[in-house]
């Protein structure tokens, strides 16, 4: 079983190895819907998707101001498919207002992290960004490990790892 120091390190570092997050969020009648968004992440934790008025996702967000979401580890860098690492976050979801400093700034972190595209999306009026603040969630580093996220400090991890027989397969 790795450090405590290790764990926490991974936990860190998994939001900067990947570049997009899967996207769970509920209609007005209830009904699941799950997605994918690419994002940034700010130090604080807040994590921000840059989405289609289109898109099912986006009426969802509007609709209910939640959602759940996935952060995984790439299977092709996983030693084991069924002990993949990953973050499950429980947010509320909030609409950035189109034109404000804090969208602009957004919108550039989203173009010096996914190039040109995102020019081309900014010109675009229905794209909006929502901004996902964790209330909590959960981190798995695999087989026998998961730790809870520390809704009060989310860089923070609480631990011993939680195990059951099933603990691996959660999230």
């Amino acid at each position: 079983m790795p450090s405590f120091d290790a764990v926490l390190a991974a936990y860190r570092d998994l939001p900067q190895r990947v570049q997009s997050l899967m996207l769970s969020t509920v209609d007005g009648g209830g009904q699941p819907q799950a997605s994918y968004a690419p994002y940034v992440i700010d130090d604080r934790h807040q994590i921000y998707i840059f989405t289609s008025g289109l898109s099912a996702h986006t009426d969802n967000l509007h609709a209910t101001g939640l959602a759940s979401v996935l952060l995984i580890e790439d299977e092709s860098a996983a030693p084991q498919v069924f002990a993949r690492q990953r973050i499950s976050y429980d947010c509320r979801a909030t609409l950035l207002p189109r034109g404000n400093p804090s969208w602009e700034a957004i919108a550039d972190r989203f173009e010096q992290r996914f190039g040109e595209i995102i020019s081309m999306l900014r010109s675009l009026e229905d794209f909006q960004i929502f901004c996902l603040s964790p209330q909590g969630g959960r981190f798995v580093m695999g087989f026998g490990a998961a730790y809870a996220v520390d809704p009060q400090h989310l860089g923070q991890l609480i631990g011993p790892p939680q195990t059951g027989p099933d603990n691996a397969a959660q999230q």
